[in-house]
């Protein structure tokens, strides 16, 4: 049986952003207080390319907070590759930390189709 599942994401774990960040070859995030333009944001940071200011992750919250100025400051494609990772990997944690097995697949259009076979060896 096949389901086809749209997820909104809000990142809940520092694990998951972690290995997000190693995906895409980004450096660890790292827990601080960073100056947007013109405010502050406390959190786990993380500089996405080309990015004047960084991302910043409320874990508890899932709250993200971040500056790009309407694409000015950041291309919102390299966030949402971000977003995108911490979700594959949430996922993935999940699954086999219920004994499941995961399979992933890259799409053309960018998406990453995930298959979890219930029950499987992970």
């Amino acid at each position: 049986m096949s389901h086809i599942v749209t997820v909104e994401c809000q990142v809940r774990s520092v694990d998951a952003l972690q290995r997000g960040c190693r995906r895409l070859g980004l450096a660890e995030p790292e827990y601080r207080t960073a100056r947007l333009f013109s405010a502050e944001a406390t959190g786990h940071c993380v500089d996405l390319p080309d990015w004047r200011y960084p991302v910043v992750f409320d874990i508890e919250t899932g709250q993200t907070r971040f500056d790009h100025f309407n694409g000015r400051w950041g291309d919102p494609r390299e966030l949402d590759r971000l977003i995108q990772a911490c979700a594959v990997e949430a996922a993935r944690l999940e699954a086999r930390r219920r004994g499941h097995t995961v399979t992933e697949q890259s799409l053309a259009d960018g998406s990453i189709r995930l298959t979890v076979l219930v029950g499987g060896a992970a």
